[in-house]
């Protein structure tokens, strides 16, 4: 049985692990039931090793949960992105790093046989020329090393550093600093901060969204796709079990009318019968755009399917695998569609862009003790048009994709509703439907 190794070759299984824990919290070893438990333990003890300080654990009934605990206002920097850190490595991939680097110097153009030679002739290490010529292509990629071609033979030297001396670099900090915090790729001003050995003293982050730092090994790739204007091959991966419906749960005898414990019974029940195997799909499409929301922080990819001609979101946190393909030469005409498409998106769903939902809201605002109300349908309308009717009385009206979307904004506004009207039956139907369902759950 092989020994425990806190360092991994890939980051995609304690990803899902950190997710988990910080997103969701308090779970314990049973509920991770789709791997072993010798599985769990491993990444549990990884995530031990690389935040330490933020882990937090509790016994509920004998059950040990454990979770993550980040008050982002309280941070400098991103504890997240140690993760990042911890790719395994070998032996010649240390001694390799720094024979390269030193061999390399300024002007310095060699092949990997006269690389191999001369880690030989100055530091008598026997290493074999495909490690060498491996390691070198792994600097080319990461922008290290460069490559020139002279007729069949490649020559590797060392990439020219920014032309910014030291001071001005010190001077940049407090815009690194700035941008490490909560930016896309932030990981990159948190580098650059513990390469400089500096210290973010000046800003921190109220409402931060630290967890999507784990996205950006799936972001720049696509960032990359978009710029190039290529398309791309998804592994995507859906946790949700498939044909699961909602029932709404009963009382149970023996909760003793408790509806907490009827819930919670009826909620094991569901999750005893559902299958928790994820769904993973390969899809094929066109990347055009990276969206954020504004309230959750979450990102989304929004691509062209290419067999089904239709535009969507798909959230990055699902995409497990990026593969770059080949160029789309339609790439501006698909641009210039979803340009004109996204106003009538209220969120991340474009529904049937054959087809849009009209919906007209009637609201009752007593002027002037409630002008927030209509700095709310103003700010968080997007796009919406507002008009005054009558005293104390607004319309709000839109036309969007998918309408369902609006619901629970829309619900925000129960008590100042005066009337709800769309040309979709159902989301009329629907709204009353959930008005009478709440009146009678508490009995109103």
């Amino acid at each position: 049985m092989s020994e425990f190794q806190e360092l991994v070759k890939s980051l995609a299984k304690s990803r899902e692990y950190v997710r988990d824990f910080y997103i969701y919290g308090f779970k314990s070893r049973e509920d991770f039931d789709n791997k072993s438990p010798r599985t769990y333990d491993n990444e549990r003890r990884r995530m031990e090793s690389w935040l330490a300080s933020y882990i937090r654990s509790c016994y509920h009934k004998n059950v040990k949960t454990v979770s993550l605990s980040l008050n982002t206002n309280l941070l400098s920097v991103n504890p997240l992105c140690r993760i990042f850190e911890a790719k395994s490595f070998t032996n010649n991939d240390i001694l390799l790093h720094f024979y390269l680097l030193d061999i390399l110097q300024a002007d310095c153009f060699m092949t990997a046989d006269a690389l191999s030679d001369a880690i030989m002739d100055r530091f008598q290490a026997d290493i074999e020329t495909q490690l060498v010529r491996k390691k070198a292509n792994e600097y080319v990629a990461e922008g290290i090393l460069q490559t020139k071609k002279q007729g069949k033979r490649v020559y590797y030297f060392r990439s020219a550093p920014l032309p910014l001396p030291d001071t001005v670099w010190q001077s940049l900090m407090d815009a690194v600093c700035f941008y490490q915090l909560d930016a896309p790729l932030g990981f990159v001003g948190y580098s650059l901060i513990k390469h400089f050995d500096t210290t973010n003293t000046a800003f921190c982050v109220k409402h931060g969204y630290f967890v999507h730092v784990l996205e950006d090994e799936i972001l720049l790739p696509l960032l990359l796709a978009i710029n190039e204007h290529r398309d791309v091959l998804l592994k995507v991966q859906s946790n949700k079990p498939n044909n699961h419906k909602y029932v709404t749960p009963k009382a149970d005898k023996k909760s003793d009318n408790n509806p907490a414990d009827s819930i919670q019974t009826h909620n094991k029940r569901n999750r005893s019968n559902l299958s928790l195997q994820p769904n993973v799909q390969t899809l094929q499409v066109l990347p055009l755009r990276i969206t954020v929301s504004t309230r959750t922080g979450r990102r989304y990819l929004c691509v062209r399917r290419i067999q089904q001609e239709c535009f969507f979101h798909i959230r990055l946190d699902h995409i497990k695998e990026v593969t770059l393909m080949s160029e789309n030469t339609d790439f501006a005409f698909y641009q210039q569609k979803l340009t004109e498409c996204l106003p009538h998106c209220f969120g991340v769903c474009f529904g049937n862009s054959s087809h849009m939902d009209e919906i007209r809201l009637t609201l009752s605002i007593q002027e002037p003790y409630e002008l927030y109300i209509l700095n709310r349908l103003q700010t968080e309308g997007r796009g919406g048009t507002i008009k005054k009717i009558a005293e104390h009385t607004y319309t709000y009206t839109i036309s969007v994709y998918e309408g369902m979307e609006l619901m629970p904004w829309i619900k925000t506004f129960i008590g100042r509703i005066i009337l709800f009207e769309s040309n979709n039956e159902h989301l009329r139907t629907r709204f009353y439907q959930d008005l009478e369902t709440m009146a009678a759950m508490y009995e109103v």
